[in-house]
């Protein structure tokens, strides 16, 4: 953009200044973008831990610089539609729409080059633990189940914020969901697909994440502990008890 009339050029650090305003605008203000960040920096932990050629990593860069350039294009359309239009337009619902369809796109993008990427060397080095708990009882499924759901109540309680199924610390619909994610992964049997569908239950266990937040019952701090409560706790009990 050009600068008005009078005024000279903004300096090379002004222009930077700007543009990390505009990203912290949005990780402020963005629920989306917080935790598209939040992924962005466990994925590139776990592309760390898993040593993944520089090829690689290179295409997880993309990916992950995709998703939030879209996420932020995203919002600045929200944006200036916001501003052009003081009431219901179908034509601003539309680039609205377009805007989030595009966010959608790179997501599913992000998630094909993380599966087709990690899926080699993490079933690869979870294989032997995993064939070791598979032959676990069911019944450990639903004593961690029950136990998370007993877990988030008392805290909960302790806390006094929220009800059982509504609010509160920790989120017992994340808890819930991921004790069903790292349950439903120690139980499948062996096979060449355990990977991809351990994948597609925990993608099922973020939407559920998403939910609760885009729903505003609950901050990412409490969705990110009963998640995080809910795998702990079904992780310890099968091994301590499938052992």
């Amino acid at each position: 953009m050009s600068p008005a009339p009078g005024r000279r050029p903004p300096s090379l650090i002004e222009s930077f200044n700007v543009a990390f305003a505009g990203i912290i605008h949005v990780l402020r203000t963005q629920r989306n973008m917080r935790l598209h960040f939040l992924i962005a920096v466990a994925v590139l932990i776990a592309a760390l831990w898993f040593d993944v050629s520089k090829m690689e990593l290179i295409v997880l860069l993309l990916a992950i610089a995709f998703v939030l350039i879209t996420e932020m294009v995203n919002t600045a359309v929200e944006a200036a539609v916001d501003i052009a239009s003081t009431s219901f337009d179908p034509m601003a619902k539309l680039a609205k729409d377009i805007a989030a369809g595009a966010v959608l796109i790179a997501a599913v993008n992000a998630v094909a080059v993380g599966y087709l990427v990690f899926s080699g060397s993490v079933a690869d080095r979870s294989n032997r633990f995993l064939d070791r708990l598979s032959n676990a009882p069911a019944e450990l499924t639903v004593v961690a189940l029950v136990l998370v759901v007993v877990l988030v109540i008392s805290m909960k309680a302790l806390s006094g914020r929220g009800t059982p199924l509504r609010g509160g610390w920790p989120s017992g619909h994340a808890a819930v969901a991921f004790a069903g994610w790292m349950a439903v992964t120690l139980v499948l049997e062996g096979s060449e697909h355990r990977f991809l569908a351990s994948s597609i239950v925990f993608i099922v266990a973020l939407l559920v994440i998403q939910t609760r937040l885009e729903a505003g019952v609950h901050t990412t701090l409490e969705v990110i502990t009963g998640a995080t409560l809910g795998a702990t706790v079904t992780l310890a009990i099968f091994q301590i008890f499938a052992a």
